[in-house]
């Protein structure tokens, strides 16, 4: 026996119809053509399906049968097809996320959380695990979307500008530094430095300060979580470097002084890296876009052009812009 999807929608369609007539209009066919449909479906499983002489049709036991197989198949058939007219058109799809800056997670998580209200049928996921292989991974087609400071030339791959953010200097209220305008490479020299247990080669302080000075801390000590970092901090046990989206909340604590790091600040910019045949899809977009970034970073410039008050002598306002 050879079904087709428009066999099980005949047969719904007379069941619910109750007669040819009705049901070849709501199929959008002749009668005639519904009639032969039917006469050919019943020969090929070789006994009737519809009791014809009862008004309404009624369905016989063969067609019963039938009725419970479209009713199990076909919903599936048009959630499939709904899948597919949203994958077409970009309002569903999959966008599985990797990390290559330790500290973006304070970030990521308040912009996913517009992304899922904007586009709540795009399968959101974040991949930890690949966060220091995520461009391999992203070939692989293991995730679709990674969040990384150092853009390189891969073949089949886009680096998006998202947006630029300062570095900023912390240590506790009292700290010997806290009275400076701005922090200097030579004035890490008697620190301990807490840092994001990462390589050098990924912490903003030694690729564009440290490292170009030949200037070493009088000690590191890798920590894990922003607020263990700043906790320490805030107990003498050591200053650190983070950006200034990070420290956004912390601005006002008068456990902090927070200071631009050189007299001109540092900047660093966070870029996206897609896969090039998916970047002009519209959640890729809106995540790379202008929506969700741009509006964090404006609260920022706004806060900067009201002349906020900021802790600690010399602290400059936030002052990344969206691109």
């Amino acid at each position: 026996m050879y079904l087709e999807f428009r066999h099980l929608r005949t047969i719904r369609a007379i069941h619910e119809a109750g007669g040819l007539a009705r049901a070849a209009d709501m199929l959008h066919i002749t009668q005639s053509a519904l009639s032969h449909q039917v006469k050919g479906l019943e020969e090929q499983v070789g006994m009737e399906l519809f009791l014809r002489r009862s008004k309404p049709m009624k369905l016989s036991p063969a067609g019963q049968k039938l009725l419970r197989l479209a009713e199990t198949i076909l919903p599936e058939v048009a959630r499939v097809e709904e899948e597919f007219r949203n994958m077409q058109s970009g309002r569903s799809g999959r966008m599985h996320i990797a990390i290559e800056c330790h500290a973006c997670f304070d970030w990521l998580f308040p912009v996913l959380d517009g992304f899922r209200a904007v586009w709540p049928d795009v399968d959101v996921d974040i991949r930890m695990r690949l966060a220091f292989d995520a461009m391999e991974a992203l070939r692989r087609e293991e995730v679709d979307f990674v969040i990384s400071s150092d853009p390189v030339s891969i073949p089949g791959v886009t680096f998006t500008p998202l947006f630029d953010y300062e570095p900023k200097f912390v240590c506790p209220r009292g700290h010997r530094l806290a009275e400076n305008d701005w922090i200097e490479a030579e004035d890490f020299a008697e620190e301990i430095l807490l840092h994001y247990p990462v390589e050098r080669a990924k912490l903003d302080i030694f690729t564009q300060l440290l490292t170009p000075a030949k200037v070493e801390p009088r000690g590191t000590r890798p920590v894990e979580l922003t607020e263990v970092i700043l906790m320490l901090v805030a107990a003498g046990r050591g200053v650190t470097v983070l950006p200034d989206w990070v420290l956004g909340k912390y601005r006002d604590n008068p456990d902090y002084v927070i200071l631009p790091i050189t007299e001109g600040g540092l900047t660093k910019r966070m870029h996206a890296a897609t896969r090039d045949e998916e970047v002009a899809k519209p959640y890729i977009a809106h995540m790379m876009g202008r929506a969700p970034l741009r509006g964090k970073r404006q609260g920022a410039l706004a806060r900067e052009k009201a002349g906020r008050p900021c802790a600690g002598k010399g602290r400059a306002p936030l002052r990344g812009k969206p691109l």
